[in-house]
């Protein structure tokens, strides 16, 4: 006898086996004897549904552990959520370093929507959308802003310094408006005025006497600095400018206003001291994780 054509084999023995090891599958069910009788005349009585649900429950089974359609639902949902509350980069012009120029919250966040929010959803909402992005975000208290900020126009520039595996790096903070922006020291010294920013951080008080928050997000320029780096430097403005310590905020102010008594030292002391340093210094921090 001559073989069957090719394509009318492959498709015959690829039906068959699904249907003889869905079945052997089915026989294996604990539950199987329970429902033998309706499972076999179901096949007898309609042999093409009992065929579709079995490929049903192989597809089903084909899925990965964990799939859930309701688990993509809610991901459908808070993907929408993220495009009711945020409109990031709309309207919004890049200068020449990559830094978006003019960026204001209006650029990123509704803010009409989400007045009718408390501070604390606002809080969450802002904290949930930046968790996925890597770049460094915060919610700071109004009063503690409002320090920062008085201070800010008074100390409008002071030296940080970045930990690294051997020693410190210096970076030079300047306040424009509620921008600050960060370039390290060696770019102040060969360039001045023209040292391109390597990280700035957008302060928004926008929501500042309504909802008693003030909105924080950053850009950086990845060549020269990582997300620990900026988030080291944006832990410092706080340390410095937003202190109960006197003796802390005195040295933005000799710096500011009494340059030739200012000791670089003294800034590396004041990290020690307050542990930033030993915490923020790479390899150390991984280490107590």
């Amino acid at each position: 006898l001559a073989p069957p054509a090719r394509g009318v084999l492959g498709s015959a023995a690829g039906s068959g086996t699904a249907a003889g090891s869905g079945e052997a599958a089915l026989e294996e069910n604990p539950f199987y004897g329970k429902y033998r009788h309706k499972i076999q005349e179901l096949r007898r009585s309609n042999p093409d549904v009992f065929e579709s649900r079995m490929e049903k429950r192989s597809e089903v089974k084909k899925q990965p552990v964990g799939h859930s359609k309701q688990g993509e639902f809610i991901r459908c949902m808070e993907e929408k959520a993220r495009t009711i509350f945020f409109a990031e980069g709309l309207g919004s012009k890049t200068s020449k370093g990559g830094f978006t120029k003019d960026k204001t919250l209006d650029s990123i966040l509704n803010v009409e929507m989400v007045k009718e929010k408390s501070a604390e959803e606002i809080t969450q909402i802002w904290n949930q959308y930046f968790s996925a992005k890597d770049t460094v975000y915060a919610v700071i208290p109004a009063d503690k802003f409002d320090l920062m900020w008085k201070r800010a126009q008074k100390c409008p520039s002071f030296l940080y310094a970045l930990p690294r595996k051997e020693g410190y790096e210096f970076f030079v903070g300047q306040w424009s408006g509620t921008e600050l922006h960060f370039t390290s020291l060696i770019n102040v010294q060969t360039q001045g005025e023209t040292a391109p920013s390597q990280l700035v951080l957008y302060h928004y008080p926008d929501l500042q006497k309504e909802k008693g928050i003030v909105l924080m997000t950053a850009e950086m320029d990845s060549k020269f600095l990582v997300v620990h780096d900026a988030q080291c430097l944006a832990n410092q403005v706080q340390l410095f400018y937003a202190t109960d310590r006197s003796e802390t905020y005195a040295l933005v102010e000799t710096f500011n206003h009494r340059s030739s008594e200012f000791k670089y030292m003294a800034v590396i002391a004041e990290l020690e001291q307050s542990g930033l340093g030993r915490e923020l210094r790479p390899g150390q921090a991984s280490d107590k994780s």
